[in-house]
């Protein structure tokens, strides 16, 4: 586990790249914003957490760290004891943890449920959606009080580690450790909009950026098969009676109207996704 600390004081913000080796994309950016060297307002902890699969570009090395937690600093498995250590460096802190999927290639949230913090922070990230875990979160990151977790995009992709940098700042100007972008005059005397690097950073606007949030309600079982096909597009409404995956000749028929979750063809080991419902939009 590498952790950086920028600013004076305990921080009670922080940032947590790559529990899976399989996705660097937390850790790029979390490198390329502290080579920035940023002056920041709030102290804030990045922390680059599971070093060891990361460098042998394995997801884990001997359980899924984001199923471990709280971990056992006893534990003779890597990830039981990293769990430990990482919840202990983030306890206190709002937490944002960033992750990378084979499913979708646009960012989106992922929370326990929407509180008030998320309500706070949701809206000022470069994101159009967000998750609500449900009761799908036992083990994870996510269990621990005010965490946001990201998608930041396409495991291993480049667009991934670029869009993780940016929601990196958005996290940090939303919890005022970063300076909002400034706002310039549109010479008429009222201000226009922020002036930043990226339109992702949407920050300061009059009107926040909405998203719609959705609720996991099940997981979709996939069984042994050589070949794997998704049907549908995450996020897009499926029909009763809908196919919406293949295994080998076998296929899966939606027994009711649901949303596609993290559905993809080989993300999981033993599920397409999961089930979820529209439940609103934020703010």
């Amino acid at each position: 586990m590498r952790i950086y600390e920028l600013g004076d004081g305990t921080p009670e913000v922080s940032v947590v790249g790559s529990i899976h080796g399989d996705e660097p994309c937390g850790a790029r950016a979390i490198e390329r914003f502290v080579a920035e060297d940023p002056d920041v307002e709030r102290p804030v902890k990045l922390i680059v957490a599971n070093e060891e699969a990361l460098e042998a570009d394995v997801r884990y090395l001997d359980e899924d760290l984001n199923r471990a937690f709280p971990g056992d600093p006893h534990a003779e498995n890597h990830e039981r004891r990293l769990a430990h250590d990482l919840g202990r460096e983030v306890r206190g802190t709002t937490a944002f943890s960033i992750h990378s999927t084979q499913s979708y290639a646009e960012p989106f949230a992922i929370v326990d449920t929407v509180d008030a913090i998320a309500r706070s922070i949701l809206p000022r990230l470069p994101v159009d959606v967000a998750v609500e875990t449900n009761n799908f979160a036992e083990g994870r990151l996510i269990e621990h009080a005010h965490t946001i977790e990201v998608e930041a995009g396409l495991q291993k992709s480049d667009e991934a580690a670029d869009n993780a940098y940016w929601l990196i700042r958005a996290f940090l100007t939303a919890t005022n450790v970063l300076p909002a972008p400034a706002v310039a005059s549109d010479g008429s005397g009222e201000e226009s909009e922020p002036q930043t690097e990226d339109d992702r950073l949407k920050l300061g606007i009059p009107e926040e950026n909405s998203l719609d949030v959705f609720r996991l309600l099940e997981r979709l079982p996939k069984p042994v098969a050589e070949e794997y096909e998704v049907l549908t597009t995450n996020f897009t409404a499926v029909t009763e009676g809908t196919t919406f995956a293949r295994a080998d000749d076998e296929r899966f028929v939606a027994d009711r109207d649901f949303y596609p979750v993290l559905l993809s063809a080989y993300g999981y080991a033993d599920i397409f996704g999961y089930a979820g419902e529209k439940v609103g939009t934020l703010p």
